[in-house]
């Protein structure tokens, strides 16, 4: 198989797109990095088509693999054809190569195999060949030591033919297929749950068609079966069934029924159940892939909502008995101080919930006040509302969502940043610090628990971890991240930068103070020239040595920005200057076209693709893509 070849018309693009992304991702080069700053070599492909060609070479490597294993097994066996290899080796799908290699696998002994060993296995050929009129007194010949009489020739036989049918590559294809198309996936409580109320009632003596069936209810039904409630089963018209068992019957209806008998023996103890449970197990995977696609959507909506900057924050997680724990937030999310107000029930001590509210707000000069969206969070904001009038504060609120905030607070992250605060303390930091830098905050809680998706139990752990990662990765290096400021948990995720490398950052930092240049990461330990090569371009520096690091230019471009800025008339420190900014902007928006890009990349010896990127980057320095996205993730309220 020419694996580049086969990708290149899966994905529709050309071979030397496909060539030049697998090198790429074989030179151990991220794809945010590929994506990113290597669009020359890979003719601009996106993000997702770098993923898909890396999924889908490492799919066909393991084909290949598992073909060779295939084909090597058999040939020990010395019943290798030249027509099984060929059949193997053209074979585009696992299931395929596993239909062609189930006749031979290693297995337990079936009644068939015993019945093969008994010398059996040319009297089942003869009969489906038709070279028998009387396989009464053809089976006559068979007896021996281990089958001494007819019946239990005839019944051998049945096995053989069974298992032939089971096995049969075409067969099983044609009913993976019917199945698929025309077949029912049916459910009923177990008898046990009659009686009972459950949450599976709807799934109870329910039926439908396979292909009709929502990713939904395939989840619900799985967990129902998995908790022990349901049983499920698949099931297909009996004219389907005699379709295939067409090709193995003969001009003879007394050998046809011996024939049939085996064939039904195949189907029911064989055939069904396997071919069942390949296709339950496709439509797990394909509810699993498009819930888990459905899940990244939303965690990507969530990890870009946009921050609110300049925010000195009080931050309240609201509770009944134990009260409502407050915290104060500088700008950066900087811990300030902590208390407990009882404004609610059973207490509903508003007097002290209000000096203290007053304190806190004017000891720390606070702007914005966020409170958690959960238990007693109404009672709180009626509070909250009612002090910001009494004492006209010029103050607005916020409800910040708390999925996860638990989570988060119990994690060795929390115990780490803030040892010494009980666990409530930390979920109320975190609920604060989530609408003050949203990225920062939700990268150090497990994405399953911020509440956007479903089933997520009910699905493939490592598949569901994988791309829900990726999703992460995907954001945290679309916005890139404050050298400066971002937290080792949010710095893992930046292309190039492993979870240790991303604690030496930090160290390092704590150490010797803010980066002043990219550059600098080289004297972090254990941070290389790949690692650099990887990450630089998605970290910013702000007051910097060098203005262009506060925009998304890989420093591999900085000569070639400072070359275009010259050619413009302006130097790379007037990108901090507005007035010059907006000449510089006024200048370049005269690129627009493909061929003033052409003919300005000709110039300045750069491709078009990192040009029009840099031109990107230039016309805005320094600015924060979130402030673009529109979501409902908070709403402010007055």
């Amino acid at each position: 198989m020419n694996i580049i070849d086969v990708i290149s018309k899966d994905l529709k693009v050309k071979e030397w797109q496909i060539k030049n992304t697998i090198e790429l991702l074989d030179n151990g080069n991220t794809i945010p990095f590929i994506s990113r700053y290597r669009k020359e070599a890979t003719g601009n492909l996106t993000e997702e088509e770098v993923r898909k060609v890396s999924e889908l070479y490492q799919y066909y490597t393991e084909l290949e693999k598992r073909k060779e294993s295939v084909i090597k097994s058999i040939e020990e066996q010395g019943k290798l054809t030249e027509e099984l290899k060929k059949k193997i080796l053209s074979a585009m799908k696992l299931s395929e190569v596993e239909d062609l290699y189930l006749p031979y696998k290693k297995r337990k002994k079936t009644k068939a195999d015993v019945a093969i060993e008994n010398g059996l296995e040319p009297l089942a050929q003869k009969l489906l060949l038709q070279e028998i009129t009387d396989i009464e007194k053809e089976a006559q010949k068979f007896v021996n030591e281990k089958v001494k009489t007819t019946k239990d020739i005839l019944e051998g036989v049945k096995y053989i033919i069974g298992q032939y049918f089971a096995h049969n590559e075409k067969i099983r294809k044609t009913l993976r297929n019917d199945l698929l198309k025309y077949g029912k996936i049916e459910s009923s409580k177990k008898k046990k749950f009659l009686e009972e109320k459950t949450k599976y009632d709807m799934y109870h003596e329910f039926s439908q068609e396979i292909y009709k069936i929502p990713n939904y209810r395939v989840l619900s039904i799985n967990r129902g079966e998995k908790e022990g409630v349901l049983t499920v089963k698949l099931s297909i018209e009996e004219k389907y069934i005699e379709k295939l068992y067409k090709s193995y019957l003969t001009k003879f209806p007394e050998n046809n029924k011996i024939i049939k008998e085996g064939l039904d023996y195949g189907f029911k103890n064989m055939l069904f159940p396997s071919i069942s449970n390949e296709v339950r197990n496709i439509l797990t995977q394909r509810a699993e892939e498009k819930s888990i696609e459905l899940f990244s959507k939303n965690l990507k909506e969530l990890l870009l909502t946009p921050p609110l900057k300049n925010k000195r924050v009080l931050a309240i997680d609201p509770g009944y008995r134990t009260g409502c724990k407050v915290v104060a937030l500088d700008e950066s999310g900087k811990f300030l101080e902590n208390n407990t107000i009882y404004p609610v029930p059973p207490q509903n001590d508003f007097e002290n919930a209000e000096k203290i509210v007053l304190e806190l707000i004017k000891k720390h000069d606070l702007n914005l006040i966020v409170i958690g969206n959960g238990t007693a969070s109404r009672e709180t904001q009626k509070f909250i509302v009612d002090t910001v009038k009494k004492h006209n504060l010029n103050l607005k609120y916020i409800f910040a969502d708390e999925s996860g905030a638990s989570v988060y607070s119990a994690s060795k992250l929390a115990v780490k940043e803030f040892p010494d605060l009980d666990v409530t303390v930390r979920g109320a930091i975190s609920i604060g610090r989530r609408i003050q830098d949203p990225l920062a905050e939700f990268v150090k809680i497990d994405p399953k628990s911020l509440g956007v998706g479903q089933y997520q139990h009910d699905m493939n752990q490592k598949l569901l971890k994988e791309k829900l990662e990726n999703t992460v990765e995907h954001v945290v290096n679309l916005v890139g991240v404050n050298l400066n400021t971002a937290s080792s948990a949010l710095l893992q995720y930046i292309s190039g930068i492993t979870p240790k490398l991303a604690e030496n950052i930090v160290k390092y930092r704590e150490e010797n103070g803010p980066f002043k240049s990219r550059k600098e990461l080289l004297k972090v330990k254990g941070f290389g020239p790949k690692a650099f090569e990887q990450a630089a371009g998605f970290l910013r520096i702000f007051d910097g040595e060098n203005p262009l690091e506060i925009t998304g230019i890989h420093p591999e471009s900085y000569e070639k920005t400072e070359e275009l800025l010259k050619f413009l008339g302006f130097k790379k420190e007037d990108i901090l200057n507005s007035e010059k900014l907006q000449l510089i902007r006024n200048k370049l928006n005269k690129y627009n076209t493909t061929e003033a890009i052409k003919e300005l990349a000709e110039k300045l010896e750069i491709g078009e693709f990192t040009l029009k990127d840099i031109i990107s980057e230039l016309q805005k320095p320094g600015r924060d893509l979130r402030m673009n996205c529109h979501n409902h993730y908070y709403m402010k309220m007055s």
